[in-house]
């Protein structure tokens, strides 16, 4: 079999796998596309199985917890911008300008997108303004293929993606397929399983990583000496966060669904006994109901007629408590926390804040340790942009890169401690410890400044002899005597 045909026979393996449409459910459920709104009312038929009601209450009630645990742990170690250490000042100048505003954003949207598939990708890439930035593509997109078994080596990728095109004027969807590998970038179109190489535009199907053109408007290509796709696991394992909160957040829906389709079976619509009924058939009793919200029946000394109800109360307590308890197994099963919880009432120190951030803190060292080795590769590809556009030779320069975790403190027990700490530990590291600093250094140099101000003030009013300023009008001594002391 060809290279071709193993692409195909992978890819048609991989379109309908458990695991790809797991990470497409992830992207569904966050955007409030749950199973729930495909439910449909049954009830049991003449033979005993199940059949399609239409003519009962459906209510299809979304309550989206499992997106507000995306976002809370997505937030927790990507919401605030993280720290870059190297004792080199150049590089950490040439880092700035690369890790700017535009790829914090897109760091923390790939957080949202690696739990949401378990894996997201990052493709550093040239804008046609010639800037150095990254491009984030989701999981169900990318078919990888790896090197080794732990994942860490890629050998070759394949990206499936959709696009809008036309067959004369019919819209249609497309199937576009490429392929990254170290020769570069290898374009398709699925069509039917078929790859077809797609030269609709650039003339050619194989292109380079990076185009450039010259002065003389010369186009030259260039390929990276890896994959340019960077691997951004919310886990070791690449496990959607909705694989481990799936049934408890269709629960939710289900329990708020039926809670209200139970309350609109009212007497219009639930269960009627009739008695003597002065009609001709049920679908007729039916609409008078629903029409003239009234009933005749026959009522004489042979046949006294009438109409009851079979009453079914909801009990709304039991609902409640079920709803409670899927929350809260949500909660625990997604390893967030409740910003609600009773431990933030009663006592909020430090102590009961950090139980309560136990399990998002444990699954966050997780998830860090995976982007800490991802940051290697988006380094590496850093370090050859600023060597390729002559912005200096990095190589072997180390960096440390520290996430900022969005951690509820108790301030006024945070000051006390630094407080408490002047004199034992240094300026720096209390002022890092001080809730109201996010840049230690930049505080210190302010310190310093305020010293310089404080001093230069001091020396305006005393000379170096320890005498008094004469030509300062708010000084008694107008003399210019010297102090006895």
């Amino acid at each position: 079999m060809t290279d071709r045909e193993f692409l195909e026979r992978e890819i048609a393996k991989w379109k309908n796998s458990p695991q790809r449409i797991m990470q497409i459910k992830g992207f569904l459920y966050y955007d409030n596309e749950h199973d729930i709104l495909k439910r449909k009312r049954t009830m049991i038929g003449g033979d005993g199985k199940l059949q399609v009601v239409e003519n009962l209450p459906n209510n299809r009630v979304i309550d989206n917890q499992y997106a507000k645990m995306v976002n809370q742990k997505a937030n927790y170690l990507f919401g605030q911008p993280f720290a870059i250490e190297t004792e080199n000042d150049q590089y950490a100048e040439c880092l700035k300008k690369v890790f700017n505003k535009r790829f914090m954003k897109t760091l923390k949207n790939s957080a949202k997108a690696a739990y949401n598939g378990g894996i997201a990708w990052l493709y550093p890439y040239y804008t046609e303004s010639g800037e150095f930035s990254f491009r984030l593509f989701p999981a169900y997109e990318i078919l990888p293929f790896w090197k080794d078994n732990e994942h860490t080596i890629l050998d070759f990728a394949v990206r499936l993606y959709l696009v809008i095109g036309y067959e004369g004027t019919t819209p249609t969807v497309i199937e576009k397929v490429e392929v990254y590998d170290l020769d570069g970038v290898h374009k398709f179109i699925l069509d039917r399983g078929t790859l077809i190489p797609d030269i609709a535009n650039e003339g050619e199907s194989d292109c380079y990583h990076v185009t450039m053109i010259d002065s003389k408007g010369k186009v030259q290509g260039f390929n990276w000496s890896r994959v340019p796709l960077i691997p951004m696991k919310a886990n070791e394992n690449e496990t959607p966060l909705l694989k481990r909160v799936k049934s408890l957040q269709d629960g939710i829906n289900v329990m708020l669904s039926d809670f209200e389709n139970n309350m609109q079976e009212d007497a219009r619509n639930t269960i009627l006994v009739l008695k003597n009924y002065d009609g001709t058939n049920l679908g007729e009793f039916r609409k008078n109901l629903a029409t003239y919200g009234v009933v005749k029946v026959r009522y004489d000394d042979s046949a006294k007629g009438g109409v009851e109800t079979l009453e079914i109360t909801v009990n709304a307590e039991n609902y409640k408590a079920i709803i409670e308890i899927f929350k809260k197994a949500l909660i625990e099963n997604a390893m967030g926390y409740d910003a609600k919880d009773d431990r933030l009432s009663g006592n909020p120190n430090q102590m009961n804040i950090q139980s309560m951030y136990s399990d998002i803190d444990i699954d966050a060292n997780d998830t860090e340790t995976e982007y800490q080795a991802s940051f290697e590769d988006i380094l590496w590809f850093t370090k050859a942009h600023l060597a390729n556009t002559g912005q200096g030779d990095f190589e072997g320069e180390e960096v440390s890169v520290i996430f900022n975790r969005d951690i509820l403190i108790n301030e006024s027990e945070a000051i006390d401690n630094c407080q408490k700490s002047v004199g034992i530990l240094s300026d720096e590291t209390v002022i890092g410890q001080h809730p109201w600093v996010d840049d230690p250094q930049k505080e210190l140099e302010r310190l310093e400044k305020q010293k310089q101000k404080e001093q230069e003030e001091f020396e305006k009013q005393y000379n170096p002899f320890g005498q008094r300023n004469p030509a300062d009008p708010n000084q008694g001594n107008q003399g210019g005597g010297v102090d006895e002391e």
